[in-house]
């Protein structure tokens, strides 16, 4: 089995796949890509098992075969090569390799294909076809909030409703939840599914950043994602998403305006200032002031600023984990943002003051008991 490929093409596919290989100790094969000829096409693919992704490329090959190589010699020996066209020979039966590449020749050992994990394939799916510059919105809006909690799987994922109408993306710690909602996609039925971390992070840094329409098909244990020369697959969340909905205050008579931007980098100062286990911050709200303050009293620290802003309701203090805050501040890309809270012990919410076209957003904190520092 032999072919040649160009370095800068073969490493870019390899580079765009490499994410789903696995450095597993009990299975070897996983820290390898699968490499398959065919009609002058090569097909690489790389698994962790959950999730998997497949790529293909434009080659010279006389004859047709596959074989496992080892994916971190493979980059690693490309990247330090100029782009040039690259030969691979490969004896089928002791599974050598041999790459030569201008005046260099390497040799290394491959693995038999057949070892290699079956990679999922579509049958009974549902389609929805979403541009790549939403899907990478609606991932950048909502994975920050998944939750690392191994004990809570279905929260360990991104709850992703599918409606005639609209697309709504949901993650939740316990702490904090967004909610991310398009009104220009819709599906041809009403579905909900829940996308692994993993799989949303790998999607988040290949998406194309432009209007390429990314296939989505998906049945009750996997989901399929199609764009450009890459497929991903992963394994869904096979778990129950909590009821978000009942966690959601209806009723918030207190509502901040202010200005995002000056309102994060006021915080990102004061948080400094603050326990570094709880990062709590005080915001005490008078009128059109609102004074932000922390205190770590283990080191006599303390941090104190005041900001202009509109409020409407009663006067109130309420105590928030500044992190969380500015994690949030940091996914929205408003002028100002509106938080909107009922008492200090309940959840506050944080939207953007104006409504994008085809674009809900909506983020919630849970608030932190205050200390008694004044």
């Amino acid at each position: 089995m032999r072919f040649i490929v160009s370095t800068s093409v073969l490493l870019k596919q390899l580079q765009a796949i490499s994410g789903a290989s696995s450095s597993s100790t009990v299975l070897p094969i996983l820290e390898n890509f699968l490499f398959e000829i065919k009609d002058n096409t090569l097909t690489i693919s790389a698994t962790d098992l959950q999730t998997s992704m497949v790529t293909s490329v434009a080659i010279e090959a006389k004859e047709e075969g596959r074989v496992a190589m080892p994916s971190k010699i493979l980059i690693d020996t490309l990247k330090t090569l100029p782009d040039q066209p690259v030969a691979f020979s490969v004896d089928t039966k002791t599974l050598a390799i041999e790459i030569s590449a201008g005046d260099g020749k390497y040799k290394l050992s491959g693995e038999n294909a057949d070892d290699f994990p079956k990679i999922p394939v579509v049958d009974n799916v549902s389609t929805v076809q979403i541009t790549a510059s939403i899907l990478s919105e609606a991932i950048n809006k909502t994975i920050f909030a998944v939750s690392n909690d191994e004990l809570r799987p279905a929260m360990s994922g991104v709850l992703v409703q599918l409606g005639e109408q609209n697309i709504t993306f949901v993650a939740t710690d316990a702490h904090r939840l967004v909610r991310y909602r398009r009104t220009d996609v819709g599906a041809e039925k009403a579905t909900s599914i829940i996308l692994p971390k993993k799989a949303l992070t790998l999607l988040k840094s290949s998406l194309p950043s432009d209007e390429t329409s990314v296939a989505v098909e998906y049945n009750t244990t996997n989901a399929f994602f199609q764009f450009g020369s890459i497929h991903l697959i992963c394994r869904l969340v096979d778990e129950r998403y909590p009821d978000y909905d009942a966690v959601i205050p209806q009723v918030n008579p207190n509502k901040l305006t202010v200005d995002r931007a000056l309102f994060l980098n006021t915080l990102r100062r004061v948080v400094i200032f603050a326990n570094k286990t709880t990062h709590q911050v005080r915001l005490k709200i008078n009128g059109s002031e609102l004074n932000i303050s922390a205190e770590d009293l283990d080191f006599s620290n303390e941090a104190h600023e005041r900001l202009n802003c509109q409020f409407e309701g009663e006067d109130m203090e309420i105590g928030f984990n500044a992190k969380f805050l500015v994690e949030m501040l940091n996914n929205l890309n408003c002028e100002e943002v509106v938080l909107e809270m009922s008492t200090p012990n309940r959840a506050g919410l944080l939207l953007p003051a104006i409504k994008q076209d085809n674009e809900e957003i909506l983020m919630l904190v849970m608030p932190v008991m205050l200390n008694s520092f004044n």
